[in-house]
């Protein structure tokens, strides 16, 4: 995972998100005008043998792009985190810096994209070229992994695109996004694949932690704290 980490700091894959995440580096937000901004992509963050992955969209601009650490730093993480805390799964309700002591508990947060997009709206192509670290996390996180929680419809897509390319049972035609939507996966391959006899994985939606359903109360703290807490039931299944 180190060296993984290594490699997608220094990606300059995407010439849009490069100029946008270094621009917005330089030019930073009044509130944060003392700060250095991280400025690159962002990697994801939690224990690396975690049984629980939630898979967001991509950092934001003066969030995880500001603190080089995932959904730390804006409102979307301190809803995000605050729920952990009360569902177990963080060791504290805040998530303002990446020294701030934070730890996560048997779960995961990651993101189909790594450099914060313009307007939160990443193209098909910046998530085609960004798709390989996502997957090739979820490959170091390992067999361990129970469930996936994404969020958001870009989450879920782009989690179950990764997951049938790793041999799991997508079905088809692909289950639709909703929130509280769960599909449970078993491993495509027959007795030959190295994947066989895993554990079965279960995805779970839930709508993103973005300021536009939480403060509109699409997505209220109860309802996520429900789809953690059944991510751990079925963790601990």
């Amino acid at each position: 995972m180190t060296a993984l980490d290594a490699h997608l700091v220094e990606c300059r894959a995407c010439p849009r998100l490069v100029a946008w995440r270094e621009e917005v580096a330089r030019e930073r937000r009044a509130a944060f005008r003392d700060e250095r901004y991280w400025g690159r992509p962002v990697p994801g963050f939690g224990e690396p043998g975690a049984r629980v992955v939630v898979v967001g969209l991509a950092p934001a601009a003066h969030g995880a792009n500001r603190t080089g650490r995932m959904f730390t730093g804006d409102r979307s993480g301190d809803f995000l985190f605050a729920a952990m805390h009360r569902t177990g799964f963080a060791n504290q309700p805040t998530s303002v810096s990446a020294d701030d002591g934070l730890a996560l508990h048997d779960i995961r947060v990651t993101a189909p994209v790594r450099c914060a997009p313009p307007a939160n709206k990443p193209t098909p192509e910046e998530r085609r070229r960004c798709a390989p670290y996502l997957a090739r996390e979820l490959e170091l996180v390992g067999s361990g992994v129970r469930v996936a929680v994404a969020l958001g419809a870009i989450g879920w897509q782009a989690l179950l695109t990764t997951l049938a390319e790793q041999g799991w049972a997508v079905p088809r035609p692909r289950p639709t996004f909703a929130h509280g939507a769960e599909v449970t996966l078993a491993r495509a391959g027959g007795p030959d694949d190295v994947g066989a006899g895993a554990p079965a994985l279960t995805v779970l939606g839930c709508f993103h932690v973005s300021q536009q359903n939480t403060f509109t109360g699409r997505l209220t703290p109860a309802m996520l704290d429900a789809v953690l807490l059944r991510a751990r039931e079925l963790a601990n299944a």
